[in-house]
């Protein structure tokens, strides 16, 4: 992606890779121009707490500040939707290449990010409308929404903090379970769709307030609340209703300021023909290359010109029809067609113009 944009734009970029121990020889490092190791994999907190390294954000700091770099790249998974890393980057005067801290603290809440699609006028199921403090407030929620239905926790992920309730006997159990594991302790309850189809889709969203789709994945088949396989274009749904899923992760992208990559979920029923609004991963995510193959955009290099204040419109124009709708991909972590990897979670990137390494 680096030295696609340097050929484009003929602003050559240094690359360099943060590493640790086990990654060394891993590909992302051989490619780089230059490498800074950030030692052990793990290392132990304050309050002895084993993180990884990546996560080490003194580290990472003495990182950037030695080797002079003016970007970040965070691939996907621990640093890139941390906002604290955001902030450490903003600090430094250095570009995070990816949405603002600010805008992961926002989406990163459910509970906010369902308010802020309810008023973007995407559609969202009947939900509590908020956090739920007491069981008493949770029966009261439960009356009115019907069972069987979901306690969520507000932040988190991974399946973590989530129990379905499908009777008013489970309702103070699964309320005390997902409250548990939650990260902040902080539930709201939400009508089960049975039967859905999880569909994303995968958005780009330069500086100049214009948001991109570049299609949908369909990621149903999941094993406890995992993504096992994943395909596109959805074979549940029509071309129109394909369209009006872009058209509302569009609209509220756009109306909330979202900018570079993400990905807008979405439950369909098909029984009812009807989505609703699930949550916005405010990162590019391991799965983005069944994107990428379907639009034939370059996710990471639109990823990069975005902080260079370069409209993505004129990039995705000439890429826009390079593969047709009807072709169909399926990508999972353990069997990936054409070449294409599930990688580790995140493998740091840094970078710097050429014309500042003397």
């Amino acid at each position: 992606a680096a030295r696609e944009y340097e050929q484009e734009r003929g602003d050559p970029l240094h690359t360099i890779a943060l590493y640790t121990d086990p990654d060394r020889r891993a590909m992302f490092v051989r490619e780089a121009d230059e490498a800074y190791p950030l030692g052990p994999a793990t290392y132990t907190t304050d309050s002895g707490q084993r993180k990884s390294s990546y996560l080490d954000y003194a580290r990472l700091e003495r990182a950037l500040i030695e080797t002079r770099a003016e970007a970040v790249w965070p691939g996907w998974g621990f640093a890139a939707e941390q906002p604290a890393f955001v902030d450490l980057c903003d600090r430094l005067g250095i570009v995070f290449i990816g949405p603002t801290g600010d805008m992961m603290r926002r989406l990163g809440d459910k509970i906010t990010s369902k308010q802020l699609a309810e008023q973007a006028d995407v559609p969202v199921a009947a939900w509590s409308g908020g956090a739920v403090e007491t069981v008493e407030d949770a029966r009261k929620h439960a009356e009115r929404l019907g069972y069987p239905l979901m306690v969520k926790a507000t932040a988190g992920g991974g399946g973590r903090g989530i129990r379905a309730v499908r009777s008013e006997s489970e309702l103070g159990e699964a309320l005390e379970s997902a409250r548990s594991e939650a990260e902040k302790g902080t539930v709201f309850l939400e009508r089960m769709v049975t039967g859905a189809r999880h569909v994303e889709v995968q958005i780009i969203a330069d500086n100049y307030g214009t948001s991109w789709a570049l299609g949908v994945r369909d990621c149903t088949i999941q094993r406890r609340n995992q993504k096992i396989i994943e395909e596109s274009p959805s074979p549940a749904l029509t071309a129109e209703q394909q369209h009006e899923l872009e058209q509302a992760a569009i609209r509220l992208t756009e109306a909330i300021g979202y900018r570079n990559a993400g990905t807008v979920e979405f439950l369909y029923h098909e029984p009812t023909q009807q989505f609703s609004f699930m949550e916005v991963n405010a990162r590019l995510q391991v799965e983005h290359p069944v994107s990428e193959m379907i639009s034939g955009a370059d996710l990471v290099k639109l990823q990069i010109h975005v902080p260079a204040a370069r409209a993505c419109a004129s990039i995705l124009a000439s890429r826009k029809a390079t593969r047709s709708p009807q072709t169909s991909i399926r990508w999972s972590p353990r069997s990936s067609p054409r070449g294409v990897r599930a990688k580790r979670r995140w493998r740091g990137c840094a970078v710097r113009s050429s014309r500042a390494r003397s």
